[in-house]
């Protein structure tokens, strides 16, 4: 990662952190990044040098002891921050025995133990295979509320206080806590409009007349992620839902709590149709539907497509296949209305603690450890993404897409959605759903059905 993107990544987490969010919800769908990363059961001493954050001892009354086991998914983000994390903590306490479960894979590989009853002591919740609240709902996962009440960090903050967006609630519980910020939206290079004369969108009719203009040049307007629907969802449809709802959000909890009447609201029509008029103006690359995250992306890196819905993971991701001259342009959403408001969807990856970890202590320190506000910005230089602890972590030099996101996350007129997770059940049923509309294979009211029969089923 060149040095401009270490500092955009640790600029971009200070702008995210000052923007203030409320609510509940964390989607942490962020697929495989195509890393090469293999899961290691390495002791963390055999990582890199640690930090000055391995001075400060996590416990200051007693020793931790015993084995300790992290599981790490390896997408977007990387590994580096793990390893040195991993590293670091491990120098605070040498009596300790870490292994370190990590890879592209490793939720699927560690599946069998979670079933089992025999699962690792603490997890970071990210990628697919993952749902914190199917975890949540099968009695997986630590009930932290009353220890996250008084629990502070390592500099002696209240964690509760450091946090951007506050730990999600599960029937008034916290079972996990927010440690990466994101924001869903759409990408393009600003390098090739610039070269073609292309109008940057503002708002869905600009969106549409600047795409209209790129068709007749030969280049597909729009590619998304077929494979991964919870990109154009996450990107596309739930902020056109929040536009067509008077810039609502809570339509999108109530969705989350399984109402039916929420998904057959007007404002989801209206949504789905945006989506519909994108297919019939062709402009949706067909190839879409049968590609993977990685694939869509370099496609979009190649300009073959001029738009592509993603996270702000998206440079770091791709950071080995960027073109020279590639410049980045970012908007939160593109389908609300001529003057009407930007909406950001936001999502963030968690932590928590097994409910049957077999060292619960360490898994508690370990939480005091990495949300102190060294590991944050150690987490924007090493994954090139946010942190979801407040603060000005470091001055930046950023790069447009980390100045188009401030300009929106920073403007108290952007509507930001809190980050919300459905249902896993209901969630693959929207997702499905969606890219059958994409290809013309069912209606709007037949995506209503599919989703509310799914809601029916799982409410039983």
């Amino acid at each position: 990662m060149t040095m401009n993107k270490k500092m955009a990544a640790i600029g971009l987490a200070s702008i995210l952190a000052a923007v203030s969010l409320t609510g509940c919800g964390s989607k942490n769908n962020n697929e495989a990044a195509g890393t090469t990363t293999e899961n290691t059961t390495a002791n963390a001493s055999e990582n890199t040098t640690a930090t000055n954050t391995t001075n400060t001892s996590t416990d200051t009354t007693a020793k931790l002891t015993g084995d300790f086991e992290i599981q790490y998914f390896v997408g977007g983000y990387g590994d580096k921050w793990w390893k040195q994390v991993i590293s670091d903590f491990q120098a605070a306490n040498p009596d300790l025995k870490i292994k370190q479960s990590g890879g592209p894979q490793i939720n699927e590989q560690m599946k069998p133990r979670w079933i089992g009853g025999n699962p690792p002591d603490f997890v970071y919740i990210d990628g697919a295979g993952l749902n914190d609240r199917q975890m949540v709902e099968d009695g997986q996962l630590e009930d932290l509320t009353d220890w996250l009440k008084d629990a502070k960090n390592i500099d002696g903050d209240l964690i509760t206080d450091i946090l951007a967006q506050p730990a999600q609630q599960f029937d008034g519980k916290v079972y996990n806590i927010p440690l990466v910020l994101n924001s869903w939206g759409v990408f393009w290079n600003k390098a090739l409009f610039k070269e073609k004369g292309w109008t940057e969108p503002t708002d869905f009719q600009s969106f549409l007349d600047t795409s209209d203009k790129i068709k007749a040049a030969g280049i597909n307007p729009f590619i998304h992620t077929g494979k991964y629907p919870y990109y154009i969802n996450g990107s596309i449809l739930y902020p056109a839902i929040v536009s067509a709802n008077n810039n609502d959000f809570t339509i999108l909890q109530d969705m989350a709590a399984n109402k039916v009447e929420a998904f057959e609201s007007p404002a989801v029509l209206t949504a789905l149709n945006k989506i519909v008029e994108l297919r019939d103006k062709g402009f949706i690359d067909p190839a879409s539907i049968q590609i993977n995250h990685t694939d869509s992306q370099m496609l979009f890196l190649q300009n073959k497509d001029a738009f592509i819905p993603n996270g702000l993971w998206l440079p770091n991701e791709m950071s080995k296949d960027i073109p020279d001259g590639f410049d980045f342009g970012f908007i939160p959403s593109v389908t609300q209305d001529a003057g009407g408001k930007v909406v950001a969807n936001t999502s963030t990856s968690t932590v928590a603690i097994a409910k049957d970890a077999k060292n619960k202590d360490a898994a508690k320190a370990f939480l005091q450890f990495i949300f102190s506000k060294a590991q944050a910005s150690q987490w924007a230089e090493l994954s090139g993404a946010p942190s979801n602890i407040k603060g000005d972590i470091s001055a930046s030099n950023a790069p447009n897409f980390v100045k188009d996101a401030a300009k929106y996350l920073t403007d108290p007129n952007t509507v930001v959605i809190p980050t919300i997770t459905y249902n896993a059940d209901v969630d693959k049923a929207m997702m499905d759903a969606t890219d059958a509309l994409t290809i013309s294979k069912i209606t709007p009211e037949e995506w209503v059905k599919r989703v509310t029969d799914a809601v029916k089923k799982v409410s039983k």
